[in-house]
C-alpha cells in the first residue's frame, strides 16, 4: 500500500458520493429522501469496505481498476452513454421525489436492497475467482481462462452481478420511472458483452473452447 494510491482511491470514492448526492438531493430539492441515504449506504458502505480490503491484500488490482481506462473505440461510447444513462437514472428518482410522482410502496424497496446487497456479493465473489478481472476490455500478459466456480455456470458472471445491481437501483430508490432508464443497460451491456468476446476469443488463448464448454453469457438457460 502507498499513499499515493490511498489518496487517489479516497478522492475517486469521495467525488463518487458527492457526485451521487448531488444528482439525486439536488432533483429533489430536499434531503428528506429516505430511499435516497439508503441507496448511498448501501452502495458506499461495501465499496469503501472492499476498496480497504484491496489496498491492503490486492493494491495492485485495485490500482488497475482505479487507472482504468477503455482502448477500444466502441467501448468508448457504451461507457459515455452508460453516463448518461446513469445521470438519467437519478435524476429522474429526484424529480419523481420533489413531484410527488408515484414511488414504490417501503416494501419492495426493501426487497430491492436485499436483491441489491446479494447482487453485491456476488460481485464480490467474481473479483476473487478472477483476479485478471478489468473495467476495461483487454487481455492481460499471462492471462488464463477462468472456468471455474461462477465461470462454469456462465461466462460473464460480472455482467450478471452488475445487471442485478443495476436494475435494483431505481426500486432502491422507489422509482418505477427510474428502472424504465435503467433497462436501456440490457442493449448496452449486450454491445460490450459482444465486443468482449470478440477480443477475447482473438488474443486468449482457450477461449473458443471455453465458449463451446460454457454456453451462456449471462443468464442460465436464457441468454
Amino acid at each position: 500500500m502507498t499513499l499515493k494510491l490511498f489518496i487517489q482511491a479516497l478522492t475517486k470514492f469521495l467525488f463518487g458520493l458527492l457526485l451521487v448526492g448531488v444528482l439525486l438531493f439536488l432533483p429533489a430539492g430536499t434531503f428528506d429522501y429516505w430511499q435516497a441515504w439508503l441507496f448511498i449506504g448501501i452502495l458506499f458502505g461495501p465499496m469503501f469496505i472492499a476498496g480497504i480490503v484491496l489496498m491492503i491484500r490486492q493494491p495492485e488490482l485495485l490500482r488497475k481498476r482505479l487507472d482504468a481506462k477503455e482502448k477500444q473505440g466502441e467501448q468508448k461510447w457504451v461507457v459515455a452513454l452508460s453516463g448518461l444513462m446513469f445521470i438519467a437514472v437519478f435524476v429522474v428518482a429526484g424529480l419523481s421525489r420533489r413531484f410527488g410522482w408515484y414511488m414504490l410502496p417501503d416494501e419492495e424497496v426493501y426487497v430491492a436492497t436485499i436483491i441489491f446487497l446479494a447482487a453485491y456479493a456476488l460481485y464480490a465473489e467474481v473479483m476473487r475467482e478472477n483476479v485478471w478481472l478489468s473495467r476495461t476490455i483487454e487481455v492481460q500478459e499471462n492471462q488464463q481462462v477462468v472456468s471455474t466456480g461462477l465461470y462454469g455456470i456462465v461466462r460473464h458472471p460480472m455482467y450478471a452481478a452488475t445487471l442485478l445491481l443495476f436494475l435494483s437501483m431505481p426500486l432502491v430508490l422507489a422509482s418505477p420511472w427510474s428502472f424504465a432508464i435503467m433497462l436501456l443497460y440490457i442493449p448496452i451491456i449486450a454491445l460490450r458483452i459482444h465486443n468482449e468476446e470478440q477480443v477475447l476469443e482473438r488474443e486468449l488463448k482457450g477461449y473458443v473452447e471455453y465458449k463451446q464448454h460454457v454456453r451462456y453469457k449471462v443468464i442460465p438457460f436464457i441468454w
